[in-house]
């Protein structure tokens, strides 16, 4: 137990870090933009409105974020060039950030330990489990190119 709790810990501590960052990074480079050229199109009324929005029901958004793969950089990015107040924000952070951080802690230790043993007992078998685990990632990762290819309209050259 103490294992996870210290695992948890740090995880905790380095999500508040991450996400807190990209949160102010987005803040920068909204502040940035308000500046630029495209201060204009954030000035616009639709622009407003989903600003508005975001800033008033985004925290739900960010705290569900962390239960995500890939998207939670990009919501405390959004939450933060959009200016989510910090009163709404950090509640959202604290609590997406915990869970987080439990799941992980909780879930990739478990997972490291199998691993462990399977390769401390059954080294072909650790092997074999982590190429089929490689090859099936490879195979998701080369779908979702493919898909995205398509939908945009590039041609995807089949190789004979």
């Amino acid at each position: 137990m103490d294992k996870i709790a210290l695992t948890a810990g740090a995880l905790y501590v380095i999500v508040l870090l991450r996400a807190g960052g990209t949160y102010a990074v987005g803040w920068l480079a909204g502040a940035g933009a308000r500046r630029s050229r495209f201060a204009e199109r954030m000035s616009s009324a639709k622009f407003r409105r989903a600003e508005r929005a975001i800033q008033r029901w985004g925290a739900p958004v960010v705290a569900v974020s962390f239960l995500t793969v890939g998207f939670q950089t990009a919501v405390n990015f959004l939450a933060g060039s959009m200016r989510m107040p910090l009163p709404r924000y950090l509640p959202a952070l604290f609590v997406g950030g915990a869970a987080w951080a439990l799941i992980y802690a909780t879930a990739g230790l478990g997972v490291l330990e199998v691993l462990g043993r399977l390769f401390a007992e059954r080294t072909a078998l650790g092997v074999s489990a982590v190429a089929v685990l490689l090859l099936a990632v490879s195979g998701v990762v080369m779908y979702r190119r493919r898909k995205a290819a398509l939908t945009t309209g590039d041609t995807v050259a089949e190789e004979s």
